[in-house]
């Protein structure tokens, strides 16, 4: 029995090891309403390393319904540590304030090029209404935007980012008021069994929206702990509501003081919990309790250099930041490995296992090559695929993997269609037709390509008009025919796709869409001449010696080809074609992105 007691007595000492240890004592808490001007008290933050550190605050007045859950309580800093850190300083949002021992709430807000010793407090009472709503109960009144200063922002710490990466992430995060910095040191759990440091009332903390090898996180200041729920920031995050990010322990390494504003400079550790309200008054948590994630694995081969960097993420589970931060991570993957920014030519193939999707998983491949930063052009279709199927209209998805591979050659692997020819002039229905290709690739000899067509056997008599493209190109033929069609705006022609009715409908859309690097045969529906006695196409526009890049919808700011009207694809290579469901398409894979377009003509009998 002994024995026994003391085993139960080492398990339950271990588990409360593992758990977050906060401050038992709750203060009482003071109302706006007993808040005068000329009270002083006293507020709590951590400068550098994890050591709690004291200043003064005095109240300058009440500023009634000016911050976006209701008053604001304008206030003085002064001390030491206000003169060390050069005034409130980005990071002490969320730094509890105390008048006679009662928790008043939270260092907030302030104003930049001015008296950064200035600022303003969010109510506690404010903030608590953040628990309410974690418990399913009450409803959170807010306002517009503060007409008094502006939030003491949450600085964003970065590692493991490249330069342009952090560019690009700084573009994407611009909507959340956020600036990414670059730090070092590791952001990923560490803790290994060991106990956390003490969650209490003016400690750091971390939010985290990617860790692992990479990490994007903020860090803040702790205003409130009672049991295993958390209060912090005193303003918003990214202001999402409903959240779902990691919460970390931190450290800081310094504050840093600056003409503009001052700024803690830190790095989040172990995850402590997870952030459940991100609001105007606050951010909220659970302790012990952890967010769901995207786990991103992302292999990338630079063939120039000869060298392959393997690295892993986890990423929140939000539907709007998922697919930027897991693209902007492989972009960051990419430059990494590559160690350059510009031109190049890249093939991504990427799996998304999920749940309610055609066979549980996404898989698509594809090539690209530009004359711009070959790094964002090759991440647009994982961006394209994960918001699919993170913002789809059907269902909620639950993305389990995402797996991606990237290989990189700084060589230029385009090729032009010079002209096709077919074997024959005339053709039956369910006659398999022989297509001769001629592609010249950049600054090579000209090669052949044969495509074996299947005329389909509902085929009418007559002149059967095919179009020979690139798998990223829209044909002139297309365009011609839909002016035949009576369809004078053509810009119609990249909205003529029906939308599609069901998740497996979109998944498959974009499975199946053509390559860049296919070469496509299919047939033009509209009224030719009979014959074509040469059986000969001829280019419908001039050949483009380079790709003009033009926007890509799938990722703002990212260049890409123009789409195609339709396609299909499959793991196909240059010996063996892909036909369609309608048998009015085949298509071949090559090595090189294809460019240009031309038609051919055979004579249907019967």
């Amino acid at each position: 029995m002994r024995i026994l007691i003391g085993r139960c007595l080492a398990a339950l000492v271990a588990v409360f090891v593992m758990l977050p240890i906060f401050a038992q004592a709750a203060p009482e808490f003071m109302p706006v309403d007993q808040i005068v001007k000329g009270m002083h008290g006293t507020a709590k933050t951590v400068v550098a390393g994890s050591q709690i550190e004291e200043f003064g605050v005095e109240v300058l007045g009440v500023m009634k319904q000016k911050g976006p859950s209701g008053d604001l309580i304008l206030v003085r800093t002064y001390g030491d540590v206000i003169e060390r850190t050069g005034g409130i300083a980005q990071g002490m949002s969320g730094s509890p304030v105390y008048i006679n021992g009662k928790l008043v709430g939270a260092i907030a807000y302030g104003w930049s090029l001015t008296d950064h010793k200035i600022g303003m407090v969010t109510p506690i009472a404010d903030m608590l209404k953040l628990w309410e709503l974690n418990s399913g109960q009450g409803e959170l009144q807010t306002r517009g935007q503060e007409e008094q200063g502006n939030a003491v922002s949450t600085p964003l710490m970065v590692s493991g980012f490249g330069e342009q990466a952090l560019k690009l992430l700084a573009d994407k995060l611009k909507p959340y008021n956020l600036t990414p910095y670059a730090v070092s040191g590791s952001m990923s759990d560490s803790n290994n069994g060991i106990a956390y440091k003490t969650v209490e009332p003016g400690s750091t903390v971390g939010v985290q929206l990617v860790r692992g090898d990479i990490s994007v996180g903020a860090l803040g200041t702790v205003t409130h702990v009672e049991g295993d729920k958390i209060l912090a920031f005193g303003h918003q995050f990214l202001k999402r509501g409903k959240a779902n990010y990691f919460l970390t322990d931190a450290e800081v390494y310094t504050t840093l003081s600056g003409l503009e504003n001052s700024f803690k400079v830190g790095t989040s550790t172990e995850t402590i919990g997870m952030i459940t309200q991100d609001r105007g008054a606050g951010i909220a948590g659970k302790l012990g309790q952890f967010p769901g994630i995207v786990p991103l694995r992302i292999s990338v081969t630079d063939k120039t250099l000869g060298r392959t960097n393997d690295l892993w993420a986890q990423v929140v589970q939000d539907e709007e930041l998922a697919p930027v931060l897991s693209a902007v991570s492989v972009f960051n993957a990419i430059e990494k490995t590559t160690d350059r920014i510009g031109s190049g030519t890249a093939r991504i193939n990427f799996e998304i296992s999920a749940a309610g999707i055609p066979g549980g998983v996404l898989k698509r491949e594809n090539m690209f090559y530009t004359q711009g930063n070959i790094g964002e052009l090759a991440v647009a279709e994982v961006h394209e695929a994960l918001a699919l199927l993170a913002g789809n209209q059907f269902s909620a998805v639950d993305i389990m993997d995402v797996k991606v591979n990237v290989t990189v050659d700084s060589e230029r692997r385009t090729a032009t269609i010079l002209e096709a020819k077919v074997n024959t002039a005339a053709a039956k229905p369910g006659d398999k037709v022989d297509i001769a290709v001629k592609i010249k690739p950049f600054r090579l000899e000209p090669i052949t390509r044969h495509i074996t067509y299947t005329v389909p056997k509902e085929q009418q008599p007559g002149t059967l008009m095919l179009s020979v493209r690139g798998g990223g190109m829209v044909s002139m033929a297309q365009l011609i025919g839909k002016r035949q069609n009576g369809e004078e705006d053509l810009s119609k022609l990249f909205m003529t796709k029906a939308r599609p009715k069901s998740l497996d409908e979109a998944v498959k859309e974009l499975v199946n869409r053509d390559r860049n690097n296919d070469i496509v045969v299919e047939t033009i529906e509209m009224n030719m001449p009979d014959t074509n006695p040469n059986g000969e196409g001829k280019s419908a526009k001039p050949v483009a010696d380079k790709f003009e890049p033009t926007p890509n919808p799938a990722l703002p700011g990212v260049a890409g080809k123009k789409p195609a009207k339709t396609g299909h694809t499959g793991n196909e290579t240059a010996k063996a074609g892909k036909v369609d469901d309608g048998k009015r398409k085949v298509s071949i894979s090559t090595d090189y992105i294809i460019d240009g377009d031309t038609q051919v003509m055979i004579n249907i009998t019967k």
